[in-house]
Order: structure tokens, then sequence, then C-alpha cells
């Protein structure tokens, strides 16, 4: 038999009325830019494996010998060399080479597409079709990558996984209905590539999304053309539709729809984060802000109603200069004490509120055994005896008990006490200079009176010497 006499046949076969009515089925309403609606898919099963049997009975010369060109043109694998067909209509109308199909229509429409594997029922049924390019695919499972057309190194594993797929390219799924939406409008090529998914119902609806990896069942279930997102753990990201997020744990991130950037690890760690969250770090089972609250920019870890202790290496033993010191609050947030006025309200000065120190008692006391086991001796008040002397001292804990006392607040109002007694001995010590300048004044003209009466004293002799000089002899009077 002449080659062309083989092409021959094959254009008879193909024009068997079995055969197009088979060939009408599967391309009947089949927009290239659409994929086929999934009952069509369902139909096309016991059509395919009813009218290729019974084409079979009809026309047994259909199948000649092999061709001179050393290739099977058998009526399952059509032209191309290096194929295996196995199963009704699998590889019906291949023209490439090296593909590998089994199951019924498996590969049933690949035109140019090579060392593509199917297996299943309907698996890579479009692949090729009217294309070129869609080579190196491989599909285990019924309908895996089922309208897959000019995508190429797809690997889909699992019932209906990748079953929108048709541009899309470098995509794993593993799993049913694992990536069973990507790609479903067919958009340009450049769009829902390189995804991976692990898992039932693994990114699912995702049609336009780069670059993302599920790996659990709904993990990234709900994406549609987010990027760059990791998901490990069952319902990880499982609403989310944002980019850049990464979530390793069950639930992780749960409720997340629009949010980026977000770095979540732990079972149902933000779980309770409303929906635009970005930009957060969150570490440890159930971390993160209360239910559905807004969040953005920040790092969370552990849960405040579970986790109790905290020890981090590298911090004690070592120096640093020039930094702030760190205050924790009741639900465990961190920061650091800002004083600049753009921050504060009422502004005043602070007179007599700081009297309230004087009736603290400070005291000494060791710290319990649980707390310090080595009973070091401490120095400080007590929170309960300073909340009654003034409960704007105290920091409460989560139950509203006193906890511990603000020292630097404490601090403040000893420094302004401390101004306070300082103004007061300045004056006293102007006061107290004054009145040395006084007595020194004083003491002055004290010193000059008595230099004068001194001089005085001294003339006054000089006067009484002079008058008994000039004082007259004493006569003598007879008395007769």
């Amino acid at each position: 038999m002449t080659k062309t006499q083989n092409k021959h046949d094959r254009e008879r076969e193909r024009t068997d009325p079995m055969y197009l009515t088979i060939q009408k089925l599967v391309s009947c309403g089949r927009d290239p830019a659409r994929p086929l609606p999934l009952w069509r898919g369902f139909l096309l099963i016991p059509l395919v494996l009813v009218c290729f049997a019974l084409s079979a009975q009809a026309a047994p010369e259909a199948l000649p010998s092999p061709s001179p060109d050393g290739c099977y043109p058998a009526f399952t694998t059509a032209e191309g060399c290096f194929n295996t067909g196995v199963g009704g209509g699998a590889l019906d109308l291949n023209i490439a080479d090296n593909n590998t199909a089994a199951g019924a229509a498996a590969l049933l429409l690949n035109g140019l597409g090579t060392q593509n594997c199917a297996f299943g029922v309907d698996a890579l049924v479009y692949n090729g079709y009217g294309v070129a390019g869609a080579n190196y695919n491989d599909a285990f499972g019924a309908f895996a990558l089922f309208n897959n057309t000019g995508g190429y190194t797809n690997n889909a594993v699992g019932n209906h996984a990748l079953f929108e797929n048709i541009n899309g390219a470098g995509n794993t799924a593993v799993g049913d209905e694992a990536l069973q939406n990507n790609d479903m409008g067919g958009p340009l090529p450049t769009t829902a590539n390189i995804n991976t998914a692990v898992g039932a119902q693994a990114l699912l609806a995702n049609e336009a999304g780069d670059s993302n990896n599920a790996v659990g069942y709904s993990a990234l279930e709900n994406l549609t053309d987010g990027a760059q997102n990791n998901a490990m753990g069952v319902f990880a990201l499982v609403n989310s539709n944002g980019a850049a997020n990464v979530a390793i744990g069950d639930s992780a991130f749960l409720n997340s729809v629009t949010g980026n950037f977000n770095t979540i690890v732990g079972w149902e760690a933000g779980a309770r984060t409303a929906v635009d969250g970005s930009d957060n770090i969150y570490i440890g089972a159930t971390a993160g802000p209360a239910a559905n609250a807004p969040e953005n920019g920040s790092i969370r870890i552990g849960d405040t109603a579970f986790i109790s202790g905290c020890w981090i290496a590298g911090i004690s033993g070592a120096t640093s200069t020039g930094g702030s010191a760190v205050f924790v609050n009741a639900a465990g947030k961190l920061g650091t004490l800002t004083s600049s006025a753009r921050f504060k309200d009422d502004i005043k000065p602070m007179n007599k509120a700081s009297e309230s120190i004087f009736a603290l008692n400070p005291v000494t006391f060791r710290y319990k055994k649980q707390i310090d086991a080595n009973g070091t001796p401490q120095f400080g008040l007590v929170a309960e005896q300073v909340a009654k002397v003034n409960p704007d001292l105290v920091v409460p804990d989560a139950s509203g008990k006193p906890y511990t006392v603000r020292y630097e607040a404490v601090n403040a109002m000893l420094l302004n006490e401390f101004l306070k007694e300082h103004r007061t001995v300045q004056d006293l010590k102007a006061t107290a200079e004054k009145q040395q300048a006084t007595i020194a004044l004083q003491e002055g003209q004290i010193e000059a009176l008595t230099a004068s009466l001194r001089e005085q004293a001294t003339q006054i002799q000089k006067v009484s010497a002079q008058l008994e000089m000039i004082k007259p002899a004493p006569q003598m009077v007879e008395n007769r």
C-alpha cells in the first residue's frame, strides 16, 4: 500500500458519518477562546465509546498495514510517529509525534502538540486544538487539562486538575480540581503561568494569577488574579486575592481578601484579621489582632491569651547605645515612649500633681521563687499600695488588676519636686546673699563709726591735756 493510498484511506475514515457526528459533538459551539461547558464533556465520553466501537465493526478495512514511512496510521492515532493511544477516541485527530494517551477521548483533538501524556477520560482533549506549541503537558486524571489549547509544560494530576487552562504555561496541579479554573478566560499567554497547586481545590478559582504556590486542601482556593503568593496548609489564604503573601499553617490568614505583602506562620495565624490587612508579620498559632480588626504594618508573635513567657537569645549581655527604652502594654504591644509635642495634648506644668509621691512607701523585697530562684534583693514600690495613692502611676494587667508601677512617671514627678525644692533653695540663697550684703554694709558703717569715735576720743584727750597746761597755778590766801 502506498503512502498516497494510506492518506486516501484515512480521509475516507474521517468522512465516515459516525466519525463526523463525533467531531461535530466535540466542536459544537466551541469557540477557541472559550472553554467547553462541563456538561458537553460528560456527554462526550459515552458517545465516543459507542461510536468508535460501531465504527470499528462497520469498517474493519480502515486499519491498514504499516505505512512506508514507518509510522502506524491507525484510526486511533491518526498521523504522526511514536504515539501511543489506548481508549476510544484517544489521539484520534493527532498529527504530531511522541504523544501518549490512555483513556476515552484523551488527547482527542490534539493537533500539533508533541511530547504530551494524557491518562484519563477527556484528559488534554483540546490540547493543541488549532494552534502550535502545546507541548510537554502531562495530565493524569479525568478531565485533567481538558481545555488546554496552547499551554505548554503543564502538569496536572487529579480529577479536573487544570480543567479550564487554555494558554497558561508552566503550571503544576496535584489534586482533584486543583487549579481547575486556571486561565479560564484564555487571556494573553503571559498570564496564569508557573503556578503550583498541591491539594484538592488548591488554587481552584485562579484565572490570571502568576507564580502562586498552594499546598493543602483549598489553599488559595478563591484567588483569581493575585500573584506571587505562597500558601501551605488546609484553607491557607483560602479567600485571598492579594499578592506577595506567605501563609503557612491550616487556615492561616483565612479572611484576608485584598491584603498584600503579609507573612503568616502558624495554625489560624491572622485568621481574624480584616480583609485588607497588608505588610503584617504574624508568627504562632492564632497570632494576630482581635476579631475582624483591620491592621497594617504590624508584627505579632504568639497569642497573648495563651503565651505567658518570652525568651530571646542575643539580647542579654549585648551592649547598645543611643537607643530608647522599650515598653510593653497589657496587650503585649511593644513600643517606645515619645516626648515630642507633636504627639501630646493638654501640656501644662505639673505643679502640685507630683506631691502624691510623698505618700509612696519605698520597700525592699524579693521576688517569689518561680520568678527569681536566686531571691535577689530588690528595691522599689508595691503596685497595690501605689494604686491607692495615685492610680495613674499603675499599669494594670489584662484583667484590670494592678500589675506594675510607672517608674518613669515617678521619676518625672521626683524631678518636678526636686525642681520645686531647688527653686526654694535658690530663693533662700538669694535672700541670704542680700542679708550678707546688708550685714557687710552695716559692718563697714560700724567700723567707720568706731573709727570716728576713736578719733573723737583722741581729740578730747588732746584738749584735756591742753586745758591742764593752761590751768592757773593755785595761790595761797593769807587770812588775817
